[in-house]
């Protein structure tokens, strides 16, 4: 029987009402994702029509994934609002604090004993408020997810970007940060403003080297890595419904990396397939009964031009093997071409590994499409010229390869498997076969390739392919290879090819697993002590932020204008910082320390126009906060793009940062910036950006005035006596205005609580 079997027929047994009112209401077929939207409302039935890229809307999500890296955070704010108990099906997932480097046992070990003071504190809180717990090790949260709680037709939210993997079971699934997790945690609504909509047709069907990687590849092409904010993109077509569930998710994962909501797919075959291999025939069962319900209106599918905002065509049978990258995920390059874009760009050829697995691609028919290019490398006796690294999904992905022989031909290959874990995915990566800041060209499975995301080495070259297309470019050695036409040479000297990849969809004797990682929470958990040692340098208990004292912001100081891309792994980096996760003074000593100063062109190396000196970031920033003068971050377009962590925004917020002033945000970052009390503003004009000067001081000269689409006036001046002022806009509605004055979403929860 599936986890949370009942709360799940209760969704279902509502859902054709609501949907039904919802099509009376809005007056026309509708798609799936606003059936999704439209039968969560928090006050139940609709009552009105929404407007896509505009109203605000409270909804009531069905369940919520963290993972460790992130729940931390969460945890550590909701142990602050005053609940005896988490109000809806809530997990913790420990697979980011474990770092890839000598295999899967040395790795795991070594993460429990330098992690334990985290793992154990996550556990407890978990068992004291009723939220499930899967061990280091049980796998990676989404594809765990996927395997176990991921339902068609419903929607959850969860503190990680690639949250949206879910939809490839036909959820609605939406990353987030900490504080919105915990304001459903507590009971309350959870605000979205209501989604755009692009649907992606997919017609004809894949074949040879073509994956469901390249899907996706494709569309971040067309889209980049902002075509997508603010809007769902829902999936459909013939070549939709050919495709598996799991193939589905890995598209939808890396819907993220064009900034879209979420994406998903109609409910078919496929989805009930994968529900049945995965133990949840309860689940795919009830779905048949709703079947219509959990797809997009014919009408819809038909005429897509006139219920979508944006509509994409893409067939399969023509879509090429791609490699996107590098330093960012939506620099798309069909193989073909790659030999020309290399020898252009000056990126480097050899290919040092291939990395296969991630959230986004370690499903069983991943490890199978992957294991039989490698196989045929064995038997043709060619030799890998790159080292291997195999991450699988979960430990049921990982009994089930091994039982099936798939890992072994991995490891003839010279592979090392990693733990269950995300590892080099997310920096978690001690990688020793580079010192320094080598150049150099590695290509993975994974979902994103920025600067220094791997290994920290902003000079490794990361091309992100579909695992089979990873296998057979890491086998050759080469960026240049392609598979479809190039050969190799054997051992014997002889030149071979290698044959085009085939893959399984599902196990044929099911899937196993001895130990799966789960430890389910104690009923009462009200005994259940939590301790936080006061010296402890990986957890710290929060300080509720202070409040707006209502007064216009004056003689604010620029800390940095940051210049070009400044993403969250610039903000607050990953890798070795994950530690401090749990801490917050600790890791806002990495904030902002990957973002390219504007003025020198140099990272962590910014003027204190206190003293005239430069220095890193975070001291600069601790000198203004100690001198009680406060501050503001400039920045370019999609400000806080990539992962959903919220201590992009809480670091800054905890340093005495006021304001980011930007061109545009990422939907996620924005609302954590909201979320945490302070304020995020766009340029009216862009081009003020360039008015910003390295000594200047801003005054927001009518925030007094603060309210919903009312523009922001600010006063700069510049350090010779001269002055500018520029028009700003922001989004805040009613309700995150109120945030703002209570200093913190958490602020006010907790107010309202105490009331």
């Amino acid at each position: 029987m599936a986890y949370d079997i009942d709360m799940i027929k209760k969704v279902y047994s509502q859902m054709a009402e609501r949907v039904n009112t919802a099509r009376e209401v809005v007056g026309k077929p509708l798609s799936l994702s606003e059936k999704i939207l439209y039968s969560h409302l928090w006050d139940g039935a609709a009552k009105e029509a929404y407007t896509r890229g505009k109203d605000y809307v409270n909804f009531s999500p069905d369940r919520i994934a963290c993972q460790d890296a992130t729940a931390q955070m969460a945890l550590l704010q909701f142990m602050q609002a005053g609940k005896k108990n988490v109000a809806v099906p809530t997990t913790v997932h420990c697979d980011h604090l474990i770092q890839a480097k000598m295999g899967a046992a040395i790795d795991l070990q070594a993460a429990n004993k330098t992690s334990s003071e985290v793992f154990d504190f996550l556990e407890s809180v978990s068992n004291k408020y009723g939220i499930g717990f899967w061990k280091p090790g049980a796998g990676i949260i989404h594809q765990v997810v996927l395997e176990n709680y991921a339902f068609p037709g419903g929607m959850m939210i969860g503190t990680d970007s690639h949250t949206v993997n879910a939809g490839g079971l036909g959820m609605v699934a939406i990353g987030v940060g900490g504080a919105d997790a915990v304001d459903v945690m507590a009971g309350m609504p959870w605000e979205l403003k209501f989604p755009k909509l692009i649907g992606v047709k997919l017609t004809g069907k894949l074949s040879g080297w073509t994956a469901a990687k390249d899907v996706i590849l494709k569309v971040a092409g067309i889209l980049t890595v902002k075509g997508g904010t603010g809007s769902i993109i829902e999936y459909f077509g013939e070549g939709a419904r050919s495709m598996s569930a799991t193939g589905k998710g890995t598209i939808c994962n890396m819907g993220a990396e064009v900034g879209a909501t979420t994406s998903t797919f109609g409910y078919d075959d496929s989805m009930d397939r994968y529900l049945r291999a995965t133990s949840r025939a309860d689940v795919a069962d009830a779905a048949k009964e709703i079947a219509e319900h959990l797809t997009g209106d014919d009408e819809v599918y038909a005429n897509p031009e006139q219920h979508f905002d944006e509509v994409i065509e893409i067939n399969l049978s023509e879509l090429k093997p791609h490699l996107n990258g590098p330093f960012t995920p939506d620099l798309a390059t069909p193989i073909s071409e790659m030999a020309t874009k290399a020898k252009e760009g000056d990126w480097p050829i050899n290919v040092d590994w291939g990395l296969i697995g991630s959230c986004t691609n370690s499903s069983y028919e991943d490890l199978t499409r992957a294991a039989s290019i490698a196989k045929q490398a064995v038997d043709k006796k060619v030799k890998a010229k790159s080292d291997f690294g195999i991450n699988p999904g979960s430990e049921q992905i990982r009994y089930t390869a091994e039982r099936d022989g798939l890992l072994k031909i991995f490891e003839d290959l010279d592979a090392t498997i990693f733990t269950n874990a995300c590892g080099p995915c997310i920096g978690q990566w001690d990688r020793s076969d580079r010192k320094g800041d080598e150049k150099n060209t590695i290509v993975h499975s994974f979902n994103r390739n920025f600067s220094k995301r791997a290994d920290g080495n902003p000079n490794t070259h990361a091309f992100v392919g579909s695992p089979e297309m990873v296998a057979a470019i890491a086998i050759s050695g080469r960026l240049d290879f392609d598979p479809t036409r190039d050969k190799l040479m054997n051992e014997d000297g002889e030149e071979v090819m290698l044959d085009e990849p085939s893959g399984i969809e599902l196990p044929s004797d099911g899937f196993a697993v001895e130990e799966d990682g789960y430890v389910p929470p104690n009923e009462d958990g009200s005994s259940v002590e939590i301790k936080v040692a006061e010296d402890s340098d990986r957890l710290q208990l929060l300080t509720p932020f202070e409040p707006w004292d209502g007064k216009n912001l004056t003689g604010a100081k620029l800390l940095i204008k940051a210049f070009g891309k400044c993403t969250t792994d610039h903000i607050s980096m990953a890798g070795p910082w994950l530690r401090y996760r749990g801490h917050l003074d600790n890791i806002s000593n990495n904030c902002l320390i990957g973002a390219i100063n504007a003025y020198n062109k140099k990272t962590n190396f910014v003027k204190n126009q206190l003293t005239g000196e430069y220095d890193g970031v975070p001291a600069v920033q601790r000198e203004y906060k100690k001198e009680g003068i406060p501050t503001v971050v400039v920045g370019d377009h999609n400000y806080g793009e990539g992962s959903s962590r919220e201590h992009a925004a809480m670091e800054p917020r905890h340093l005495g940062v006021k304001v980011v002033l930007v061109k545009s945000f990422a939907r996620i970052h924005e609302t954590n910036l909201k979320k945490q009390g302070m304020l995020g503003i766009t340029f009216d004009n862009e081009a003020d950006y360039d008015l910003i000067q390295e000594d200047d001081t801003f005054n927001f000269i009518d925030l007094e005035d603060f309210a919903p689409d009312k523009q922001i006036t600010v006063e700069i001046v510049h350090a010779d006596g001269s002055k500018d002022t520029i028009k700003t806009n922001h989004t805040y509605n009613d309700t995150q205005i109120r945030w703002y004055k209570e200093g913190s979403a958490l602020n006010l929860i907790k107010k309202e609580n105490a009331a």
